[in-house]
């Protein structure tokens, strides 16, 4: 295939990819849900599992996300279509590309909402609001703000108006100059959260908690979980890191890039545990408190606390900034395709897909309040297109991308494109065929 360029522009190197599609990978699943799923799941265990699926089912698929991404300089359903052709395979592999834009914008609509939660305690925090807070008072705050419309709207609009201002300005001016801004950020302000989480009393206890190997506290429940989590944390199977793939250089090794990706998203992921564990712990609460340890808990804690104020303020800004990296990339793939489906400018493409994303959301803020009473399937919207993205359509989008990617384009053309020694990419291959897609696939299952 002749070398191409993707008409939105490229990465200025390898290390802006690299934070991008770190950027990308760390988000609201790696601050807010591993640390409690480690918790619910008996902590070391658990966690090793995690780093095993990682190497055998979250790299190998992103490698190939990328390489289809970086081979075509085009949007995932484009990309699909382009290299399925070059290999003389049929263009509905790009009926993959859709499912994986769609799923972007429905997680978009309800991530939203969530990340609004976060800017709402980010000005909790500032204004001492939660200084010395019982644990029914956080209860009671957190309640008190998915009942609000209101206040869920405002906060939602905000934050989407933030992801539409980066993703509007393109590819270098937008996203790259954010990512050279949001990610060295993240990491100062993970690595300060961490010097005083170790400075507790329960630092100790949170390092045992998290490294220390107990396998009777290991269920098979926890090992589906461990496996969906590694496959999700990467930002796989909605067409993201293809079209991220697509803005590489030529020149860059896709495998070290790669791995560095899912490097970069273990440590922050492992480092959000160490800095949050202790806080737990030092307060006497339970780590396996549930999707609640954000909004509940670690508030009680933090307004507890000599400098709570402060580093609690710290730790909403962490997840807000990584809630705002990863949602200009869940926009970023449909953006790219209606600029070449149908010509428009990209500032059009983005203000069209944010306003319909920001309207799907308002039925998703309703879920807690107004529309609480609407349901589908037995779920309200909300929990909806969590559950259809979450437990349908990335797992299957995975499932499909091993399979496009490792069976139906030639070899030599996936060779040719990653780059790496006759070894590496037969190792790659046999498990991109065999252990990734049967992995997801077992997972898909049982989640059912």
């Amino acid at each position: 295939m002749q070398e191409k360029q993707s008409i939105h522009g490229s990465w200025a190197s390898r290390w802006i990819f690299i934070l991008a599609a770190t950027g990308s990978a760390v988000g609201l699943g790696n601050i807010w849900k591993f640390p409690y799923i480690t918790g619910e799941n008996g902590g070391g265990a658990f966690v090793l599992v995690y780093l095993i699926c990682i190497a055998f089912v979250g790299i190998p698929i992103m490698i190939a996300e990328v390489y289809v991404g970086r081979r075509a300089r085009q949007s995932p359903i484009n990309a699909l279509e382009t290299v399925a052709e070059e290999s003389g395979s049929s263009k509905s592999w790009g009926l993959i590309g859709l499912m994986g834009m769609l799923a972007g914008v429905f997680i978009f609509s309800f991530y939203s909402v969530v990340a609004g939660w976060v800017l709402q305690y980010i000005q909790l925090m500032a204004s001492g609001a939660l200084n010395g807070i019982s644990a029914e008072e956080a209860g009671n705050t957190f309640n008190g703000l998915l009942g609000n419309p209101g206040t869920l709207l405002l906060w939602h609009t905000a934050f989407s108006i933030m992801v539409i201002f980066v993703v509007a300005a393109g590819v270098n001016a937008g996203i790259e100059r954010a990512t050279r801004v949001m990610m060295p950020a993240l990491f100062v302000i993970l690595l300060v959260l961490l010097g005083y989480a170790m400075s507790t009393d329960g630092f100790g206890q949170a390092w045992s908690f998290m490294f220390d190997f107990d396998f009777s506290k290991l269920s098979w429940d926890a090992v589906l979980v461990a496996m969906g989590h590694s496959f999700f944390t990467l930002s796989l199977g909605m067409g993201t890191i293809m079209a991220y793939g697509s803005y590489m250089p030529k020149k860059a090794s896709i495998g070290s890039t790669v791995l560095s990706i899912a490097a970069l998203d273990t440590i922050v992921a492992l480092i959000t545990g160490l800095a949050i564990f202790p806080i737990i712990f030092s307060n006497g609460m339970d780590p396996a408190a549930g999707p609640g340890l954000m909004f509940i808990s670690l508030p009680v804690a933090f307004g507890q606390m000599a400098g709570g104020q402060f580093f609690g303020f710290l730790f909403f800004v962490l997840v807000g900034v990584a809630a705002w990296t990863s949602a200009i990339s869940l926009m970023e793939p449909t953006v790219a395709h209606l600029v070449e489906r149908f010509g428009w400018g990209r500032t059009k493409a983005t203000v069209t897909l944010g306003v319909l994303v920001w309207a799907l959301g308002i039925a998703c803020l309703g879920s807690f309040n107004f529309m609480s009473d609407f349901h589908i399937f037995g779920k309200n919207t909300f929990d909806f297109l969590d559950y259809l993205t979450a437990n349908i359509m990335l797992p299957l989008g995975g499932i499909f991308i091993a399979v496009f990617a490792a069976w139906a384009v030639k070899a030599k053309y996936a060779k040719e494109e990653i780059q790496v020694s006759d070894t590496a990419f037969a190792l790659w291959r046999f498990v991109t065929r065999f252990i990734a897609p049967v992995a997801v696939a077992i997972v898909f299952v049982l989640n059912l």
